[in-house]
């Protein structure tokens, strides 16, 4: 994940260290945010899954959530320069051919029943939160949902055309030109959400917190309600 959340040393025993990773490319959205996408070696795993990624040799890493499909033959990653970051600058400064150290994937933040379509889902994310988004999006075509992304400005509503028309909806809360002016959790406060929307936020922890009490003051169930926090 895109966040100062923790940095840890290499010697992680969650796989992957026989593989050597090396970077395919880098695609950059904005001056600070870009997308890193590296070898896969036919890995299992789920959208919404995480990974902790370094540059080798470096004995540091970062968890970043995927920002791949499951079913894409790459790992890819959004992330964001962190001021002051040695593990998100050192990513930033790699070139097709280095190798990356790659623990994972794991975690539970994924589509419970991907299968069943005839579910309503509500994403709801800030920043570089909503890389799990784009994964679940690329891997389950058909997905009946509504994709709420909070920004401050409108270069950061990364990859917004990678979305259904109608399904992506930019909250932004210091420029005009989004779908929405204001935060997310202010979007959803005007537009209440139907009863039995499987809903998943991710994104900062005063976001996370606040978009699951507004939902829950909605009615929505707590069973249909999943969080991951960014930061």
């Amino acid at each position: 994940m895109d966040s100062p959340i923790k940095e840890k040393s290499s010697g992680s025993d969650r796989g992957n260290k026989e593989k050597k990773h090396l970077v395919q490319s880098i695609r950059h959205l904005t001056d600070s945010v870009f997308v890193l996408r590296v070898d896969r070696h036919g890995v299992p795993a789920k959208a919404g899954q995480c990974c902790t990624v370094g540059v080798a040799g470096s004995g540091l890493n970062r968890e970043y959530s995927l920002y791949s499909g499951s079913r894409d033959p790459y790992f890819e990653f959004l992330i964001k320069e962190v001021e002051g970051g040695r593990v998100s600058g050192s990513l930033k400064e790699c070139r097709p051919g280095d190798p990356v150290e790659l623990d994972g994937p794991y975690g539970r933040f994924i589509l419970r029943k991907e299968e069943d379509k005839s579910r309503k889902y509500l994403f709801v994310a800030t920043g570089v939160g909503i890389a799990p988004f784009h994964g679940f999006v690329r891997s389950c075509p058909g997905l009946d949902y509504k994709l709420l992304h909070g920004v401050r400005r409108l270069d950061e509503r990364y990859d917004m055309d990678a979305y259904e028309k109608g399904r992506y909806r930019s909250c932004v809360s210091l420029e005009e030109g989004g779908d929405f002016r204001g935060r997310v959790t202010g979007y959803l406060k005007a537009n209440p959400v139907e009863l039995g929307t499987i809903c998943y936020i991710c994104g900062g922890s005063r976001m996370v917190e606040e978009a699951f009490g507004i939902l829950r003051s909605q009615g929505i169930d707590s069973d249909h309600l999943f969080t991951e926090v960014f930061f």
